[in-house]
């Protein structure tokens, strides 16, 4: 869980992520918008695959990544869970201020 939320803490993972959910696309599609050395993407993309988000592949002379989605629903099933607990508190202390005023 850690890898997951340190891989999905970065704007460019995350902006990867989103682009990866639209299908497969290789390293220098997804490095194309950005300013960024093939280095420093090769980087962000080796914390993604040991995050267990993407997996790659060499295909000739071109890397391509495809997302791993079972691994963003852990992410989301986390979230909701806080999300569903926070609120259940949050409402009770809401009826609880009610009751004392």
């Amino acid at each position: 869980m850690d890898r997951l939320f340190n891989a999905l803490a970065e704007p460019f993972r995350r902006a990867v992520v989103l682009s990866l959910v639209h299908g497969e696309q290789t390293l220098t599609t997804l490095a194309a918008p950005f300013c960024l050395t093939m280095p420093a993407v090769m980087k962000h993309i080796s914390v993604l695959e040991r995050a267990g988000l993407i997996k790659t592949e060499k295909r000739g002379r071109a890397r391509y990544c495809r997302l791993k989605p079972e691994r963003l629903a852990i992410a989301g099933d986390w979230i909701t869970d806080a999300t569903n607990f926070w609120t259940q508190r949050l409402e009770s202390l809401a009826i609880h201020l009610e009751r004392e005023l």
